[in-house]
């Protein structure tokens, strides 16, 4: 995320609108075996938005030995906090490498970003709940080295990428100055209810 003044920013964290064909990577991965075109656990092609169970369903995927990553069950919170309705979604923290090369392939940036959100079902509705359906790709080594500029913890900092993913996932989005303030505001709201600071506070602060 690029920062500027909180009316006028625009992130590099733009939603992927080009999904893979599948649940990307592996429970198992590691660094050294990982390739994004792997898929392992897929029962429908999320494309096709068919029909799945209301429980929620939070995959956690680690392909990185990078330390002081979250627990599962702190980034279940999170997304919880962030989409209370149904959930079928997989969080996969990856490495450089797979970042730099999920951003170039799908996005056509060549370098390693923070976080990518990939949707595969957003307009089907489970009852009354929308449900959301997608991955969100957290890169450790952008994640940490963002953290330390910015002044802020590490876990503030994965709690507010996996929060601003999981609102692009939603329709949230930050192309207009406009839609910038609403999404920020959001963040703010479901961070602070989380115990959180206010994520932008400390980019003002520390400017990268």
């Amino acid at each position: 995320m690029t920062r500027t003044a909180p009316t006028t920013r625009k992130r590099d964290t733009a939603p992927v609108t080009t999904q893979p064909a599948a649940r990307i990577g592996s429970s198992h991965a590691t660094e050294q075996h990982m390739s994004v075109q792997c898929a392992t656990r897929v029962t429908v092609q999320r494309a096709t938005c068919i029909e799945v169970q209301r429980a929620t369903r939070i995959e956690v995927q680690r392909a990185t030995r990078a330390g002081g990553i979250p627990t599962d069950r702190k980034f279940r919170r999170w997304a919880c906090a962030a989409h209370p309705g149904p959930l079928d979604i997989a969080v996969r923290i990856v490495g450089a490498a797979e970042g730099r090369e999920l951003n170039r392939r799908f996005r056509a940036k060549d370098y390693a970003t923070n976080v990518l959100s990939f949707n595969y079902c957003f307009d089907y509705r489970s009852g009354a709940a929308l449900l959301l359906q997608g991955d969100i790709v957290l890169c450790a080594p952008v994640v940490r080295r963002e953290a330390r500029a910015q002044g802020k913890s590490l876990e503030a900092h994965y709690a507010h990428l996996l929060v601003h993913g999981l609102l692009h996932l939603a329709g949230h989005d930050h192309e207009s100055g406009a839609d910038a303030v609403r999404m920020e505001r959001a963040e703010r709201r479901i961070l602070g209810r989380l115990g959180y600071p206010d994520p932008y506070a400390a980019e003002a602060m520390n400017p990268a």
